[in-house]
């Protein structure tokens, strides 16, 4: 009886090893990356030209490419890797920077460091900060949410001005600009989800300020000077009825091609669906996005953007040397990613290829993926940490009351006692 116990003891590790995904030699020199993203016309698309480029050279690895959205990567992840058990799981993911910290700061062992698959350096240098963790790289930076102030050129003709005027020009100088084109067009300057604080986000980041200390955790309302001064200038454009709300994505983009707007800031992600009216081609350009007055600020921001990651399981070495030998180190890649997908990566190298030197006439022969990447090196350092879509959720709240008339210092107060709770 002794003896079957222990063969049955013995038997029961063996399953549960087998069950658990933990690693064997076989399992070690598996031939099969499994790749998990969202949106199949752009992140999937990307996967897909670098699968391609990479079999060109390494055909013996099987690359599978699948789609999930991202709400649900997000809880297959966190299911998964709360439990401790790795069963099912992709070799490489993609997760976006805002999200990032909180994977790496409650999991950092699940993950594994891509330091001798790629040189950080060659990437834009605001892509550091969410990517890595305790001074080790995990995530290789994939695409940039570099921001512009997309701007109706025949617009502001109407009224005088020219894109001249916006260049180096700060939020006084473009609500002073947009002011003028409603009173000679009747068109708003912007549009806006009144729950939507990407605007805000992008306004402080121009500062190199976040919702967080530096330390990515610890609440940075009540005496957050950009934070502030993005919520004045929010406030002005909304007294001034610069300012038209939509509810959802398709009334944002309803709005844009319909011409009903001025100006559109925004990750440069929104360019094909600005495109997407052919009639207002050669009516756009692209203005460096704007900074904040009367402060340390710069004409470059952020919107979105995500990494890819590798997961701490078998097949770790080769899913990052994929990912090292493509988004990491393959400029031609980069270049088939501006021309077929018409995104901006952030690996610095690919951005003296032609297809970011092209000129797009939509834009009036403007060169602006060279102009986007030329802002992608100014933007600011943040860290966003692990609170973002905690604290928008309560600042989202709190701005209407200012907007209704509560006092600014108060406003923020609430919100950094709400935050701190919420942070806990």
């Amino acid at each position: 009886m002794k003896k079957f116990l222990a063969l049955l003891f013995v038997s029961l590790l063996v399953l549960s090893a087998c069950s658990s995904g933990s690693s064997s030699e076989a399992d070690a020199d598996t031939n099969d990356i499994k790749v998990w993203a969202w949106d199949p016309n752009f992140n999937i698309k990307a996967a897909e030209l670098a699968k391609t480029a990479y079999q060109e050279e390494n055909s013996e690895l099987n690359i599978e490419i699948i789609e999930y959205a991202q709400d649900d990567i997000i809880q297959k992840l966190n299911t998964s890797l709360s439990s401790g058990t790795t069963k099912g799981l992709p070799n490489v993911v993609l997760i976006e920077d805002y999200r990032a910290q909180s994977f790496l700061q409650s999991y950092p062992d699940m993950f594994y460091s891509v330091d001798d698959a790629i040189s950080i350096d060659d990437f834009a240098k605001y892509k550091q900060p969410p990517t890595s963790f305790e001074g080790k790289q995990y995530g290789v930076p994939f695409d940039s949410g570099v921001a512009g102030l997309y701007v109706r050129t025949d617009y502001l003709e109407e009224a005088g001005y020219s894109i001249d005027d916006l260049q180096d020009a700060d939020w006084e100088k473009v609500i002073e600009i947009g002011t003028a084109v409603k009173d000679a067009t009747g068109k708003q300057m912007i549009t806006q989800d009144p729950k939507d604080l990407g605007l805000l986000r992008m306004m402080i980041q121009t500062s190199g300020a976040w919702y967080l200390e530096e330390d990515g955790v610890t609440p940075n309302i009540a005496n957050n000077d950009a934070l502030k001064e993005a919520f004045r200038l929010y406030k002005e454009m909304i007294d001034a009825d610069l300012v038209k709300p939509h509810a959802d994505w398709s009334q944002y983009i309803a709005t844009i091609n319909n011409g009903d707007i001025s100006m559109l800031p925004s990750g440069n992600w929104i360019t094909p669906s600005v495109k997407a009216e052919a009639s207002q081609s050669g009516k756009w350009a692209v203005a460096p996005f704007p900074k904040l007055p009367g402060m340390d600020s710069v004409n470059a921001s952020n919107l979105g953007g995500s990494s890819w990651y590798v997961l701490n399981i078998p097949g770790k070495e080769k899913a990052a040397e994929f990912l090292g030998q493509t988004f990491g180190a393959d400029v031609d890649f980069h270049q088939q990613f501006v021309e077929e997908v018409g995104g901006v990566g952030t690996y610095q190298p690919a951005a003296e290829g032609e297809a970011y030197q092209a000129e797009d006439e939509f834009f009036g022969g403007q060169k602006i993926m060279s102009d986007f990447a030329a802002w992608t090196e100014e933007i600011p350092q943040v860290n966003y940490g692990l609170h973002t879509y905690v604290i928008e959720d309560i600042l989202a709240n709190e701005i209407q009351k200012y907007l209704q008339g509560e006092d600014l210092d108060t406003v923020m107060e609430n919100a950094q006692s709400l935050a701190e709770q919420q942070a806990k």
